[in-house]
């Protein structure tokens, strides 16, 4: 028995030795490869890992003066944090003067500013049981910060929007619970992401955690320890679907403290596994974003915010590497381009699902989205080059066809798919990758139909040469630019609207509400603004104004038979994220009510949409899509309507529809003209 324990404690004598020549953290990991450090030996190897076995601490160099604008603030904050500790009162003045001394060297040699919560202090205990010097207690803490704290680490910061993709990728169903919720990850991941775990794990766990997370040196660790933090607890979240926001965000606040030191190690082993099957365009393109020296890169110019899903880059797609059994990401390709498109060029191993067919057929398109999936376990099994696990879905590139892409996307979202995913820039993004890489080729390419081909030709007209991407932050970038609005300027939105027309050259510009606006008579001494259009407006910039409390719940059938209602028809309701929902579209002589159905609780719906029909400035639809109408609220102003919000629902009797409602309208508008004499 003792010789196998001397064997299993084999790797722990090389790392000694290693470490006396200045080990790199790849090469740590080669040897204890994830295991739990002994405590003899920790302040070496994470020295070692972290890169500062030999570094000159700003420390040494601090004049100990104490003079920071927050500086009260600081020592207070230092003073709480130890009085929780059960260390005596001796060694707490201790503890203080170490927290306080590092921080404000800290603060002073890098220009960064304390804040109260801002993780910093709860790093920094950690740090302190290694009981080493303070000059290399500092540079631990310097380099924890630098290279593992994604920077925007604050309300509705960028960490946080891409953890909730990654979140939708893997578990799409306990993602729509906690958006339903309306439960953003910052609400209980921020100090998680702040401290890396560091404020709410016991001391045991967290320096097991840290072993793992330092020798592996993955900067993007933290987002999969919160992942599967989350899935591993799917079923208690779910089972929450009738407490209150609060009570869910406490809930999951908290549980970093179950965390045991015995589970740490499969707890990390896991979040490795899924990272192995996360695409990794993410990496590349935001770590500089992330983890960077230069100044942060602004949220709306990266475009997290409103992408749909995971976006995948074209090379990576393409040049997806092959990796040992088991940790590549293998990719089943859905070109969701019109037909003739696909048929001007497409990727050897693409599935063709005409997108439009979900508007114009919706049983055809049924029947091919079973066909997709069939042929997907089918190259599956046979193990296929075109098989993989993980649908990657390409549009065109163009925001025109681009539009009807998102909503199939969206409805595989809405089943809670997983592992969906977008090509960032579409067939364009590819096109542009076979003209530079020749090995690559495309089936039955034809230039003289290929879209790709007659941009391509348009761009040579003008710049006489292809221009390749400069940013690293193009990856998200393009895929919101086909998602979001032109001007980008609405706030808070965790989606732009993604059914977003263009609207004709013809059609009268629309502008917003401003403050300065006048809200009153609208209709005096002017002509009905009220149409109904071939083409939608640019609604890019609207958002939903949905109640964010809780919709009221009522019974289908006694609202159809209200008094007061005109009529009522079927349809789908199409919301800002391409989500729909199956729905009644109720008229009365005054507003107009959407009732969507409870998924669970038949006969019952909630309120979704209540809107006064003389609000109603125009209705459009597509003249492809007829059946698709946009109704715009705002203020009549002339031939120029001021657009607040809008709706926008799929009815299978939409001209008739659109009839009663404009009854109503003419109604409300003869009796304002009256009133008005």
């Amino acid at each position: 028995m003792a010789g196998e324990e001397d064997d299993d404690n084999s790797w722990v004598i090389e790392l000694e030795a290693a470490l006396l020549e200045e080990c790199t953290p790849s090469e740590v990991w080669s040897m204890a490869q994830g295991r739990t450090i002994p405590e003899t030996i920790r302040p070496e190897v994470w020295q070692a890992c972290l890169g500062v076995q030999k570094k000159e601490s700003p420390l040494l160099h601090f004049s100990e003066i104490f003079d920071l604008p927050d500086q009260s603030a600081l020592r207070t904050d230092c003073q709480q944090a130890v009085s929780k500790l059960g260390n005596e009162d001796e060694d707490k003045v201790s503890v203080i003067s170490d927290l306080e001394s590092i921080l404000t060297c800290y603060c002073k040699s890098t220009k960064n500013k304390f804040e109260k919560g801002n993780g910093w202090i709860e790093i920094l205990l950690p740090l302190l049981s290694l009981k080493l010097p303070r000059a290399e207690t500092y540079n631990l803490f310097d380099s924890i910060v630098h290279q593992y704290i994604p920077r925007g680490c604050k309300k509705n910061g960028l960490p946080f929007h891409l953890f909730r993709l990654l979140l939708q990728y893997h578990d799409p169903e306990l993602c729509s619970f906690l958006d339903t919720k309306r439960v953003s990850p910052d609400l209980y991941c921020l100090p998680w992401f702040q401290s890396l775990f560091a404020s709410n794990c016991h001391l045991p766990a967290l320096l097991t955690m840290w072993d793992h997370y330092f020798q592996l040196a993955d900067p993007f660790f933290i987002f999969f320890l919160a992942l599967v933090m989350l899935v591993n607890a799917r079923d208690q979240i779910l089972s929450m679907k009738d407490d209150a926001k609060a009570t869910v965000v406490d809930a999951l606040s908290m549980m970093p403290c179950d965390i045991a030191a015995d589970d740490t190690s499969d707890f990390c082993t896991l979040a490795q596994y899924y990272a192995s099957k996360t695409p990794a365009s993410f990496r590349s393109e935001l770590i500089d974003a992330f983890f960077g020296t230069e100044p942060p890169i602004p949220c709306e110019k990266l475009g997290i915010s409103q992408a749909l899903c995971l976006p995948i880059s074209a090379h990576d797609l393409v040049f997806n590497p092959e990796l040992p059994e088991g940790e590549n990401v293998k990719f089943f390709l859905v070109d969701c381009r019109p037909a003739e498109q696909y048929n001007g060029g497409h990727l050897p191993t693409a599935f063709h699902l005409d997108c439009n067919l979900m508007l114009q057929e919706p049983a055809t398109f049924a029947t091919a989205v079973q066909g997709l999936l069939a042929v997907q376990q089918q190259a599956l099994a046979s193990n296929s080059v075109a098989g993989g696990d993980h649908l990657c879905f390409l549009g065109s590139g163009r925001e025109e066809e681009d539009q009807y892409t998102h909503m199939v996307v969206a409805s595989f979202l809405q089943k809670h798919t997983t592992c969906v995913s977008m090509v960032a820039g579409g067939y364009s993004a590819i096109h542009q990758l076979v003209e530079e890489n020749p090995v690559i080729k495309l089936d039955d390419h034809n230039p003289q139909i290929c879209i790709g081909c007659r941009e391509t030709h348009n761009v040579e007209e003008m710049t006489n040469s292809m221009q390749t991407s400069t940013s690293s932050y193009e990856l998200f970038g393009k895929l919101s630019a086909a998602m979001k609005s032109k001007s980008a300027e609405v706030k808070e939105k965790l989606f732009e609207y993604i059914v977003n027309p263009t609207g004709s050259n013809g059609q009268a510009a629309e502008r917003h509400v401003r403050s300065s606006d006048k809200v009153g008579k609208r209709y005096r001494n002017m002509a009905p603004v009220f149409s109904i259009d071939d083409e939608d407006g640019d609604a890019s910039s609207i958002h939903s104004l949905e109640d964010e409390g809780d919709q009221e719940v009522v019974a289908i059938q006694t609202w159809l038979k209200k008094p007061d209602v005109v009529k009522s028809f079927k349809c789908h309701e199409v919301k800002m994220n391409g989500y729909m929902y199956e729905s009644y579209l109720i008229v009365t002589e005054s507003h107009i009510y959407v009732l969507r159905d409870i998924q669970g609780r038949k006969g019952f719906a909630n309120i979704a949409v209540r809107r006064p029909v003389s609000s109603i400035v125009r209705i459009t639809s597509k003249k492809k899509h007829p059946d698709l109408i946009t109704f715009k609220y705002g203020i009549a102003d002339g031939d120029k309507p001021i657009i607040s919000d809008m709706d926008r629902f799929l009815i299978p009797e939409a001209a008739e529809a659109t009839k009663v409602i404009s009854q109503q309208i003419m109604k409300q508008l003869n009796v304002q003209v009256a009133s008005q004499k």
